[in-house]
This record gives structure tokens, C-alpha cells and sequence, in this order.
């Protein structure tokens, strides 16, 4: 392998993570920083940095054949995969049989009231909502500012609901599932990642190869494997740590 790119919350950490896996020193390489890292707010929408590390040219050994295995950015979420009313949204979301309309619009929660403080302190420009019973609060996020809500791959978006749980469960002894939206992103992004799914599936049985996907959060990797699960000519693994652990698809041997 003569290149690879890493994941990291620094350039340097990166770097390092790229370096023990070509099993090359820093001189005997060169590093393009692909993306720079940010703190965010409070750590909400923080972002890591990405590296490749390729080795020097007159270092490089002769031209291999077809890397072993190639590497598949997942696909932002697209807009027309997103026709779909607030009842599939809810059902994709908790992946379970529950009717929109069995969730109470609610004005007054420490969830809700939370993400509002929050919003407003990093001066965004949206409108919060919150619907809940006794076991789900689904808060939704929709205005101008959604995009930043978001963040990348929902990263921001992950941040503001583990933080809301935080909140809403302290000191409580039933424990309330807590859902942050934006934009019907959630149910976009899964329709968005079982495609390409199916898609890299399709890759990997056409070239013989097996495809490593960029690094995912549990659930997005759960959504790859439980696409897949039935396709009987592949077969899916994960590799790494969090938050570098990856998906990877096969060929049935």
C-alpha cells in the first residue's frame, strides 16, 4: 500500500494513525491535509480532520495491481429521497409501530427547553418543536440554520440529541428514548445509506474486491449491515475504533 487516508481529531493524530498502518516514518512520506478540524460550539458540531499520507514518489515501489481493498465515501443525504410524510419519519426513526399522532405536542419539557437555549445561544435562526409520551421525545429543528443544526453526516445533529438524553434522563429512573431532527434528515440519511448499500454491494460481486466504507457512527454501521443482511452473496464487517470504526463488505467465500 503506498497511500491511505485517516481520520483523526487532529492533524497530527492522524497523521500518526496513517504512519502505523503504512508503517513509515514521517519523512518517508507526504501528507495532505484533505480537511482541517474545528472545536464547534462547545464541542457541538466539532469536526476531525482528515489526512492522506502517500509515500514519496521516488520511494514508490513499482505500480500494484488493483488495491486489495478500495474505499467508498458515504453519499450525502439527497433531497428527492426525502418524499416521505411525518408519520414514515417517526416510524423510520424509532423503528418501531408508533403513530405520529400518539405523541403529544408539548410546549413545556427540560428537552425542549434545553435545545431552545442551546439554538439560541449559537444564534441560529430556527423554529424547535417537541412532541412526546411517556417512553419518546421527538424534538424537531426546522429554519434557516438546519444546515448547521446538522452538521456533517449528522454529526451535529448526534451531538444535540445525546446531550438533550443527558438532560431529560438525569436523576429519572424510567428511562425517556429522546429522537433530534432536523429537516426529515434522519429518515433521508438511512433511505440515502441503504442505497448505497445495495449499491457497493452490487460493486463488490461485480469486481471480485471487497469495498471499506468511510467511518460511521454505530447507528449508520447498523443500517449497512441490516440492509445486507439477507443478500446471501456478501457479508459485512466492522474494523477499527470509534470514532474510526468502518464498515466493510465482501464476498461470500
Amino acid at each position: 500500500m503506498d497511500f491511505t487516508e485517516k481520520w483523526g481529531d487532529s492533524v497530527e493524530s492522524a497523521t500518526q494513525l496513517a504512519l502505523e498502518e503504512l508503517q513509515l516514518s514521517a519523512d518517508q512520506v507526504e501528507v495532505t491535509v484533505l480537511e482541517e478540524p474545528s472545536k464547534g460550539f462547545f464541542g457541538i458540531g466539532s469536526k476531525l480532520a482528515k489526512v492522506r499520507v502517500e509515500k514519496k514518489k521516488e520511494e514508490k515501489k513499482p505500480v500494484q495491481e488493483a488495491k486489495e481493498v478500495e474505499t467508498v465515501k458515504a453519499e450525502p443525504v439527497k433531497e428527492e429521497a426525502s418524499v416521505l410524510d411525518t408519520n414514515d419519519v417517526i416510524t423510520k426513526i424509532l423503528a418501531e409501530d408508533i403513530n405520529y399522532e400518539e405523541l403529544e405536542e408539548c410546549t413545556e419539557h427540560a428537552g425542549l427547553t434545553f435545545v431552545k437555549e442551546m439554538t439560541a445561544e449559537m444564534k441560529l435562526d430556527v423554529e424547535v418543536k417537541a412532541r412526546k409520551n411517556d417512553k419518546y421525545l421527538l424534538i424537531d429543528i426546522d429554519g434557516k440554520d438546519s444546515g448547521t443544526i446538522i452538521g456533517k453526516r449528522g454529526q451535529t445533529l448526534d451531538a444535540i440529541q445525546y446531550l438533550t438524553s443527558l438532560v431529560v434522563n438525569k436523576d429519572e429512573e424510567e428511562h425517556v428514548r429522546v429522537i433530534v431532527d432536523s429537516e426529515h434528515y434522519r429518515a433521508k440519511r438511512e433511505k440515502t445509506l441503504e442505497n448505497l448499500a445495495n449499491r457497493l454491494a452490487d460493486k463488490v460481486l461485480k469486481n471480485n474486491r471487497p469495498v471499506k466504507l468511510e467511518p460511521m457512527n454505530p447507528y449508520e454501521r447498523k443500517v449497512i449491515h441490516s440492509t445486507l443482511q439477507k443478500n446471501e452473496k456478501v457479508t459485512t464487517r466492522s474494523e477499527g475504533q470509534d470514532p474510526y470504526r468502518r464498515v466493510i463488505i465482501e464476498k461470500v467465500k
